[in-house]
């Protein structure tokens, strides 16, 4: 875990932004293709007299913006290489073919911390995660280390935001032999995997919780992820659990389209 996960210090937003960002976060959740108008809308709905020029600051401080695209996590950066998606039509046979990741935004009690995640597609099974205050490439390098340390992949799939654009996350999946492949812009279902994960993540632990620090947060995900891979099973894997399929693959097939 990053260093500066234990030394987290609050953003400084108010209580009553902080508040709104809460109600942002599930409604995204629930409505990914949500942008900042039509979330202006819903809070105004709610009784919150919000502006749109605030609720676009809500929402870029959080990491996110209408699905079309992709979260506001995926913001490449001008001078990064972008490799091409290599995933359409192929089909998902078995373990260790495709691995994905992603950041995604968990609230606090009072502020929050981002989230990245690498998972295995056939599976589901998560491989390694890791958490910070900040979106640098840091945490994602050491989420990727963990899950290279037990194997490898065929072809990592990302998104083309800045930390998996860069020189030393692409540099660290070639010197390992590694394709990549990058969602195509504007196209929501190429990381699919983790956008559901996302989901589970929020409305099985993080919406259930209040977490008050960033060790806390940490602990409890920690747990999660472990019920998450040996304990929770999957209609699209047949019942089973995304540990059972990886250590021993079972009969599941997935194309991508």
């Amino acid at each position: 875990m990053p260093r500066s996960t234990y030394y987290y210090v609050s953003h400084g937003e108010s209580p009553e932004n902080l508040h709104l960002m809460r109600l942002l976060d599930e409604q995204y959740t629930e409505t990914p293709y949500y942008g900042s108008r039509r979330m202006t809308a819903w809070l105004r709905s709610q009784g919150y007299n919000v502006n749109r020029k605030r609720v676009m600051r809500l929402m870029h401080q959080m990491g996110v913006e209408a699905l079309y695209p992709k979260p506001r996590t995926s913001q490449p950066h001008p001078e990064h290489r972008i490799y091409p998606y290599l995933l359409r039509d192929v089909p998902i046979v078995r373990v260790n073919q495709v691995w994905s990741t992603d950041i995604t935004y968990i609230r606090l009690h009072s502020g929050f911390i981002y989230l990245v995640a690498v998972m295995d597609w056939f599976s589901r099974y998560v491989l390694s995660w890791a958490v910070s205050i900040t979106m640098d490439v840091g945490f994602c390098l050491e989420a990727l280390e963990q899950a290279l340390r037990q194997t490898r992949p065929e072809v990592f799939n990302s998104d083309q935001g800045a930390q998996f654009t860069s020189v030393d996350f692409t540099g660290r999946l070639e010197s390992a032999g590694i394709r990549i492949s990058m969602d195509g812009r504007g196209r929501a279902l190429d990381n699919v995997f983790v956008e559901r994960l996302w989901r589970t993540v929020k409305q099985e632990e993080v919406y259930l919780k209040d977490y008050r620090t960033p060790k806390e947060a940490t602990q409890e995900l920690g747990r999660f992820f472990a019920r998450y891979n040996d304990y929770r099973q999957h209609q699209s894997l047949n019942y089973r659990t995304p540990a059972a399929v990886y250590f021993d693959t079972g009969e599941a097939h997935i194309i991508l389209s």
